[in-house]
């Protein structure tokens, strides 16, 4: 049976199942559904139509599904959802968006640190196992690959699409799509400086795949010509290793809009 404090304010249509615990102070809206062992600790907002999966837990102050930051939408607009897996923790003051659109969701993966301060905006898509430092901002309509790593008040633009296993530097500013597994830094313009080692390790590739990438990197970045002809060339090789195929298919793609930002295309 879930355990609610007194001071706590549940929606009688809320589902909470076994273990679940709302702290002091909290609000849980309509339509709510919370999994097993879910923890909101005190003063954390969870607002209507979201769906939380197992063993999250909200530090103080998060605020989770509120109206999406977008000029005329109201609590009363057509909002979408928000669904949220298992294992994620949320730390204080944390806030993420539903999406824009009744039709649709904002998306968070599994086994995520978001820490103090970090916003991540509608219609955006967090795969697994990222880290979101102190005070990271996620523009809505982002997505962020798996592993990926923000390093503190780091921000991305609306539609920026992050790839699985990357490092962005402290203050960065993203402007347009990172191909996975590259460390990036600055603003206006942000340069890859490299490829993410340790994230490679956590990802848990051998030495091979290590290589491969490795020599990617150079091909891509630091041969003669252009980023957008080294990878077109490197497209048409054969046997391609699958996470070289990866770096150079979101380089292909994220040339498709003149801003660099792939997922532009899929503008409503």
């Amino acid at each position: 049976m879930a355990k609610i404090h007194p001071t706590a304010v549940v929606e009688q249509d809320a589902q909470l199942d076994d273990d679940v615990v709302i702290g002091p102070l909290c609000v849980v809206g309509r339509g709510v559904t919370i999994g097993a062992g879910t923890v909101l600790d005190a003063h954390v907002i969870v607002a209507d139509r979201v769906t939380i999966g197992r063993e999250n837990y909200f530090y103080p102050n998060c605020v989770i599904g509120a109206c999406p930051q977008v000029m005329g939408l109201t609590p009363e607009s057509d909002i979408g959802g928000l669904a949220i897996g298992d294992r994620n923790v949320f730390r204080e003051g944390a806030t993420v968006h539903p999406s824009r659109y009744g039709d649709a969701s904002t998306v968070i993966g599994s086994e995520n640190l978001i820490m103090i301060g970090s916003h991540i905006g509608h219609d955006c898509i967090i795969e697994d196992k990222t880290v979101l430092s102190n005070c990271v901002q996620i523009g809505g309509h982002c997505k962020i690959g798996t592993g990926a790593w923000f390093s503190g008040m780091a921000g991305a633009h609306q539609f920026v699409t992050v790839g699985q296993w990357c490092f962005v530097a402290g203050l960065a500013g993203l402007t347009h799509d990172v191909p996975p597994f590259m460390t990036v830094s600055g603003h206006y313009p942000t340069v890859v400086r490299g490829v993410n080692k340790r994230g490679l390790s956590r990802a848990g590739m051998d030495e091979a795949q290590q290589q491969s990438i490795q020599n990617a990197y150079k091909r891509l970045y630091r041969d003669e010509g252009t980023l957008l002809a080294n990878a077109e060339a490197l497209a048409k090789e054969d046997g391609l290793d699958e996470n070289v195929k990866a770096i150079v298919d979101a380089i292909l793609q994220s040339s498709q809009h003149r801003f660099g930002r792939y997922l532009e295309t899929l503008r409503r």
